[in-house]
């Protein structure tokens, strides 16, 4: 439940705005609303780090205001909950007014929701699935570059899931538009939250079955089979991308 923060309230803080969020230094802060001149203003609590709560204020800082993915290389628990506040701060910008009637909605003391009294409709957090996947042949791995990547980084094939689809024909789907390789084998890994802006990635192996690649130009700009020991500069550790090379690189290694 949102209130107003007194000097003395203290933890970590998620000061958030338009995906966005207060990175001084570039970490987030932690300390008392008092030390970072937050009294005053209006937070609540959305979990909790290391036996400290965990405050999410909707709004920007004068200054230092960054991305979310400055944190990737911090513990994996603090990022997932600085994830959620950027999310959760979005979704409350975002469903101040009711899309079916028009009236201002409120917020939920029991759940994150968004309520009308109106027309009685409630909205939740929507969270779009994704899937991700690395695809081995041999002893080397698909990795490609894609047309928004920054540095050179090459990684594994990912999208969307349409409607209708299951997660494993989403797999083959977008492996075919990407690359226009046909796979098989194709088995769950893991999970993780992805919040660039609002996703669910949901992890998978498959094995080569058949085809030659011809990249999908609009989102690749490059694909190409890689050696285990090979490998062109690759996604920070932290990343699922990263865990499925990783996983993919020791198949090969005991395969070899």
């Amino acid at each position: 439940m949102e209130r107003e923060l007194v000097s003395v309230d203290a933890g970590w803080w998620i000061v958030s705005s338009e995906q966005k969020l207060w990175l001084p230094e570039g970490d987030l802060p932690h300390g008392t609303a008092e030390s970072l001149s937050l009294t005053g203003r209006r937070g609540r609590k959305i979990g909790e780090w290391q036996g400290d709560p965990v405050w999410l204020i909707q709004g920007e800082q004068p200054q230092q205001m960054g991305s979310l993915r400055q944190l990737l290389d911090v513990d994996k628990g603090l990022f997932q909950l600085a994830g959620r506040g950027v999310q959760l701060a979005e979704f409350f910008r975002s469903h101040r007014w009711c899309g079916y009637c028009g009236h201002e909605m409120r917020h939920s003391r029991s759940e994150w929701a968004c309520l009308c009294d109106r027309c009685r409709q409630r909205y939740y957090p929507q969270i779009a699935p994704c899937m991700i996947v690395a695809i081995r042949r041999g002893d080397a791995i698909l990795l490609a570059e894609h047309q928004r990547s920054r540095n050179g980084i090459h990684t594994v094939l990912a999208g969307f899931v349409e409607v209708g689809e299951t997660l494993e024909q989403t797999v083959a789907r977008e492996v075919m538009e990407e690359s226009g390789l046909q796979i098989k084998n194709v088995r769950y890994v893991a999970s993780q939250p992805w919040p660039f802006p609002m996703s669910l990635m949901m992890a998978f192996m498959a094995d080569y079955d058949s085809g030659d690649i011809r990249i999908d130009a609009k989102e690749l700009s490059s694909a190409n089979w890689y050696r285990y020991d090979a490998l062109p500069p690759l996604p920070p550790p932290g990343t699922i991308a990263r865990r499925l090379i990783e996983d993919t690189v020791a198949l090969c290694r005991s395969a070899g």
